[in-house]
């Protein structure tokens, strides 16, 4: 048997990072992951479970100042970035020129438009490089770009509404059927985690209870990415994301019109030719639909259709894991894509 990949996580403090790290303990082409923490986490937390106590009584998961020259003496191949934008769009340079391939969690590295990317406000110290770093980022959602990742040394995995949106969207929009003149309408709405781990007014518990609100109208920084992958204008998708008072999942209700008249089951025919054999989405038969229940704890897209009476106005709703599929475990899938792996691998 070949030897084991040896892998490392920064920012495994997080909620994403947590998740990751626990898939990467449990997949079987692995070695034990090197966790390292950034000098601004949790006061200097020395080990995961002190951190997450959910680990305790498991051997210690020690967590380490970052080292390039440590890591490539500890033989680490491949170093997954759960960091904020900031910090992984000047991290992955560095991490590129140490002979390190890279799966980015954050947004730094998604958006090849300047006018979409201009949302984070980056502040690049060596432009030139990470112009060329941005033209060869590899968008990870496999369903979509799967040959592309495979060869990849940087993959920006995709956010989780974006995540959601476009794997609902891609099918239709390939096939032509979209009547993109109607224009198209994304409500989405997200459990509290997709919020990251730092708490703020908006995800106090105070808040966020027995409540449901919008926000980042028109504004939010998924939309670039769903405009992009999908060959879309701006003008043609309003999206407007929603919080849940729930910990985990995303339920996405897409409203659009088609070009000419269907029938359900050629809606349905449409997506399972277009997924056939994507062993992480699901296409849910109509009249059935999806629900945030269905794909908690999963890495599952379950897709879902209603088509109105006079077979053009058609509603999709799409359910994610934020977590999981709209995170580390998009992650995993997109590193046993760069290894030649099954990509079920550790996600069962």
């Amino acid at each position: 048997m070949s030897a084991k990949l040896k892998t490392a996580v920064l920012g495994a403090t997080g909620y994403s990072g947590l998740e990751l790290t626990r898939i990467l303990l449990r997949h079987p082409r692995l070695e034990k992951p090197v966790l390292l923490r950034r000098s601004t986490d949790n006061g200097g937390a020395s080990d995961l479970a002190d951190v997450f106590p959910v680990l305790s009584g498991n051997g210690g998961y020690p967590l380490h100042s970052l080292s390039w020259p440590a890591l490539k003496q500890q033989g680490v191949e491949l170093l997954f970035l759960a960091t904020p934008h900031e910090a992984s769009r000047a991290l992955v340079p560095e991490a590129l020129s140490h002979g390190l391939r890279v799966i980015d969690l954050s947004g730094a590295w998604r958006l090849k438009q300047e006018q979409h990317r201009a949302i984070y406000n980056f502040q690049d110290s060596d432009a030139i490089t990470a112009a060329e770093l941005t033209e060869k980022a590899v968008y990870g959602l496999p369903e979509l770009n799967g040959d592309r990742v495979a060869n990849a040394t940087l993959v920006a995995n995709p956010g989780c509404y974006a995540t959601s949106v476009i794997l609902a969207l891609a099918p239709l929009l390939k096939a032509g059927v979209v009547d993109r003149n109607h224009g198209i309408v994304s409500d989405s709405k997200s459990g509290v985690s997709g919020a990251g781990k730092e708490p703020s007014a908006k995800t106090h518990f105070v808040s966020v209870a027995d409540n449901l609100s919008a926000y980042s109208i028109f504004n939010h920084r998924h939309v670039g990415e769903m405009v992009e992958q999908l060959g879309l204008n701006a003008q043609e998708l309003i999206f407007t994301p929603h919080l849940l008072p729930i910990p985990r999942g995303i339920l996405s209700t897409i409203y659009l019109h088609l070009s000419r008249e269907m029938t359900p089951l050629e809606v349905e025919s449409c997506f399972r030719n277009f997924y056939s054999g994507k062993r992480w989405v699901r296409v849910f038969q109509t009249p059935k639909l999806p629900q945030v229940q269905f794909s908690l704890q999963t890495n599952y897209c379950d897709l879902g259709f209603c088509l109105a009476e006079d077979g053009r106005r058609l509603v999709l709703i799409s359910c994610i894991d934020n977590l999981l599929k709209g995170a580390a475990g998009q992650a995993v899938q997109n590193m046993n894509l760069m290894y030649g792996w099954s990509e079920d691998e550790g996600l069962q």
